[in-house]
């Protein structure tokens, strides 16, 4: 068993998410060249899978000395097994959301229609961390600290920057659909896997393996309804054109295998880390979709810098995202808080009061010097003192306690 530091892990998730991701994007747009209705293509390729991630899914539930092959990629996963009631509510909303983020996410593609749209795609998506930290403000009823509003404009400017031309050509339509539809969709996406992500089944955490594969039966279905809506208001037969499409089911196997891991890692990374600052992670994809983006010129014709000052406005542009992901890692705190409780006040009572405090991740009654031990994430010791400790003051149950906060941890994988 090998073991990590989880904050190393969860970079490490990340950024191989995004490694994957970037790939990913080139081979749907080199796949978009061939499939000119991007309707069809989103049909289609979920068709395909679908097949895919029951195959994967089949073959990573062999067991192997006592574990599943997949168990290398998630050590939660113990093989394909049935949707279970708990999830259902969480993913039928992330599969409604993903419908809607590919089915944006094709349309732009074609409406950009050239070699460099994985970068550009890459780029304007990444906006969506702050439409996370808006949601996780929002949901956990507590304003975002400086450093977090800081790191999220970085990132975000730095992507737009990673994607400007010096042409002044200006996809007004493709903009707004990223903004307006693909954007808010994966927002909401990301934040229902999380919550998959962290659903516990027979004392352990849900696994990203099945995660991955019942999202794609949802999303599926959500967006064969939503092409068959399309196609009645279009008077298009869009069913029977993403048939047809099927004949380039190579182009979009590769695609979705692609996709399967990349999904696979993010997911996992989601358990351990919040929405924004793993979407800030994955972020890195700009960087790596450079390399890619000049495969794809090589092979359509064309160049990726248009002049030394547009390769050194993108290169800025990359910087920046670099920095604002690093300014987001060094803004989160962890720690343990030991609890001695009040005689007469029972256990039980007094960890439903902790539990419902914003922050505290995890629970434990112990034997010992203390009574109850939590485990808390917040974004900053500042944060820490107004939203915890102070609540804490407040619980009568409570007769001591000490914060002790995390330098190091380590998870098995």
């Amino acid at each position: 068993m090998i073991r990590i530091r989880k904050k190393y892990l969860f970079y490490t998730l990340g950024i191989t998410s995004a490694i994957i991701a970037a790939a990913g994007t080139t081979t749907d747009t080199y796949a978009s060249i061939y499939i000119k209705n991007p309707w069809a293509l989103c049909f289609s390729i979920f068709l395909v899978g679908l097949v895919i991630t029951f195959l994967l899914t089949a073959i990573l539930s062999i067991p192997v000395n006592g574990k599943t092959i997949g168990s290398t990629i998630d050590p939660s996963f113990r093989g394909m097994r049935l949707i279970k009631k708990e999830e259902l509510k969480y993913q039928a909303i992330a599969g409604f959301a993903n419908a809607v983020t590919t089915l944006a996410y094709f349309y732009v593609i074609w409406s950009y229609n050239n070699p460099f749209t994985p970068a550009t795609i890459l780029a304007f998506s990444q906006v969506v961390i702050i439409y996370l930290l808006a949601i996780e403000s929002i949901t956990e009823k507590n304003a975002p600290t400086l450093a977090e509003v800081q790191s999220a404009i970085i990132v975000s400017f730095g992507a737009m920057l990673a994607s400007i031309s010096l042409k002044g050509g200006i996809n007004a339509r493709g903009i707004a659909v990223v903004f307006l539809v693909l954007n808010p969709s994966w927002a909401l996406f990301s934040i229902y896997q999380r919550k998959l992500k962290l659903l516990r089944f027979d004392g352990c955490y849900n696994d990203a393996i099945n995660i991955r594969l019942w999202n794609i039966v949802f999303t599926t279905f959500f967006t064969f309804v939503a092409i068959l809506l399309m196609g009645y208001f279009m008077h298009e037969n869009l069913l029977q054109e993403s048939l047809n499409t099927l004949s380039y089911w190579h182009l979009l196997a590769i695609s979705m295998t692609i996709a399967f891991f990349s999904y696979v890692f993010y997911i996992r990374a989601l358990g351990l880390g919040k929405a924004s600052v793993t979407q800030a992670v994955k972020s890195s994809n700009i960087i790596f979709s450079i390399p890619f983006s000049f495969w794809l010129a090589s092979i359509v014709g064309g160049s990726l810098f248009e002049s030394p000052l547009h390769a050194l406005i993108k290169i800025m542009g990359m910087i920046l995202v670099i920095l604002g992901v690093i300014s987001f890692a060094l803004t989160e705190v962890r720690g343990y808080i030991f609890i001695n409780a009040k005689s007469g006040y029972r256990a039980k009572d007094l960890i439903e009061e902790i539990w419902k405090i914003k922050g505290v991740t995890s629970i434990a009654a112990v034997a010992g010097s203390y009574d109850i031990i939590a485990k808390v994430r917040i974004r900053s010791l500042g944060k820490g003192y107004e939203r915890i400790v102070r609540v804490l003051e407040g619980i009568n149950g409570i007769a001591s306690f000490k914060w002790h906060s995390i330098l190091k941890e380590w998870e098995e994988i």
